[in-house]
């Protein structure tokens, strides 16, 4: 799963610091240890920051530009180690002694890194009052902000060809498979994917999140007392799946049939912005996700809200300079720069709201869904009966559709024993 998986949008960026064997022996739980000039550290200074590899030339300018302003306080270098967000947390959990000094990270990762002790409280009270309202919480813990609030658009939503849809055909995915098979065309959604397969259930009343515990599920979308069954958006899902005008699968489908022109509209995220314009130039629209047809009603469907962090390792030995660099790196011009150069959504404020923000479709479908999204809050446990589940839905090796749904909601909730 690409961790793109908002309130206004979704997706953070996070740094880690960290003292591959040269850490501090001092901790605590925050992560600002040095507030005067008398105590800031000189000399040479080497912070390990881990990043998206398509991210590198963006990475190399940032912390240039930081090394050079700061070049009369300090010598600072860093070494830049290609590392994906959907990644982050268990290569840091699986050696936390060899953690970066800054990291990137999905904001779904926030607890488990802060009880493991590598992330402690920001105490930077500009970060919270620069930053859109979610982002903030998303990089928070029972109100206390444990991370840099870095992008604001980790969701999906619907982009399309206007050569074939009028925005009357958006409203509903029943109108938009209509016309993608009259015209021998297919609509995309990665359905086997439990990341997006959550859009049948978010809106229905049925319910999935974390218990207490941040480790274990509840979920009740076996309900049969619900207005909404879990039986009903089964059937919602059969018919979709075997729809002449849909066709699962992903970000690789979607390119690929647009560029043949057999796939009209799909569901992605911001990341896919760049190619399918280079697809299908000014005929690119994007826009929130339709209704569905369920229980002979329609229900929006819903989508998992995502945002990237900057994370500090709160036992680095250069813990002042890896706070400083991560809230350099998520400062408003930074976020621009992000924005400009790879079409990653600003979670600044400022940043976000400018014009160039503004004429981004993909953007600004991504904040239109947000009214529909919520935070990726599960436990490992959702992901593998989540799959299982869709792909019997997909193959039509269904059986009987309660006791289908009653060994999906066993499985999500299930403990985890590792």
């Amino acid at each position: 799963m690409r961790m793109r998986k908002l309130l206004l949008i979704p997706v953070f960026f996070s740094l880690l610091v960290c003292g591959c064997g040269k850490q501090s022996t001092t901790t605590g739980t925050s992560n600002q240890e040095a507030t005067t000039a008398e105590e800031i550290p000189s000399g040479d200074v080497t912070l390990t920051l881990w990043g998206a590899e398509e991210d590198g030339a963006l990475l190399e300018q940032i912390t240039s530009a930081f090394a050079s302003e700061h070049s009369s306080e300090a010598n600072i270098s860093f070494n830049i180690v290609p590392m994906s967000e959907s990644e982050c947390k268990d290569q840091i959990l699986g050696n936390i002694n060899e953690a970066p000094d800054v990291f990137t990270f999905a904001d779904d990762q926030v607890r488990a890194l802060a009880a493991a002790g590598v992330l402690g409280q920001v105490e930077n009270a500009d970060v919270s009052s620069r930053n859109i309202a979610a982002s903030v919480d998303a990089a928070s813990i029972n109100g206390n902000l444990y991370a840099y609030p870095l992008t604001a658009d980790n969701g999906y939503f619907l982009y399309y060809n206007k050569a074939y849809f009028q925005e009357s055909d958006l409203a509903t995915l029943d109108g938009i498979l209509a016309v993608a098979a009259s015209n021998g065309k297919q609509v995309s959604m990665e359905v086997s994917s439990g990341w997006y397969m959550y859009s049948f259930f978010g809106n229905t009343g049925l319910e999935l999140g974390l218990n207490d515990d941040g480790i274990t599920n509840y979920c009740t979308w076996n309900s049969t007392e619900n207005p909404i069954t879990g039986v009903d958006v089964a059937n919602a899902m059969l018919a979709i799946a075997y729809n002449p005008g849909f066709v699962n699968g992903g970000d690789d489908v979607l390119k690929e049939g647009a560029a043949n022109d057999t796939v009209i509209a799909g569901v992605s995220g911001v990341w896919l912005s760049t190619d399918l314009a280079e697809i299908w130039g000014d005929n690119l629209g994007a826009v929130k996700l339709p209704t569905y047809t369920v229980a002979g009603q329609q229900v929006q469907m819903a989508s998992y809200a995502g945002y990237k962090l900057i994370g500090v390792n709160q036992h680095s030995a250069n813990v002042y300079w890896a706070n400083a660099f991560a809230d350099y790196l998520s400062n408003e011009e930074n976020q621009t720069l992000r924005f400009e150069m790879r079409g990653q959504g600003p979670s600044n404020s400022n940043a976000a709201s400018s014009s160039a923000v503004a004429a981004s479709p993909a953007i600004q479908a991504v904040i239109a869904q947000s009214e529909y999204a919520q935070l990726q809050r599960v436990g490992g446990a959702y992901w593998d009966p989540a799959t299982a589940f869709s792909e019997a839905i997909l193959s039509g090796s269904v059986g009987d559709l309660q006791e289908l749904m009653d060994t999906l909601v066993a499985g999500i909730t299930a403990k985890v024993t590792d």
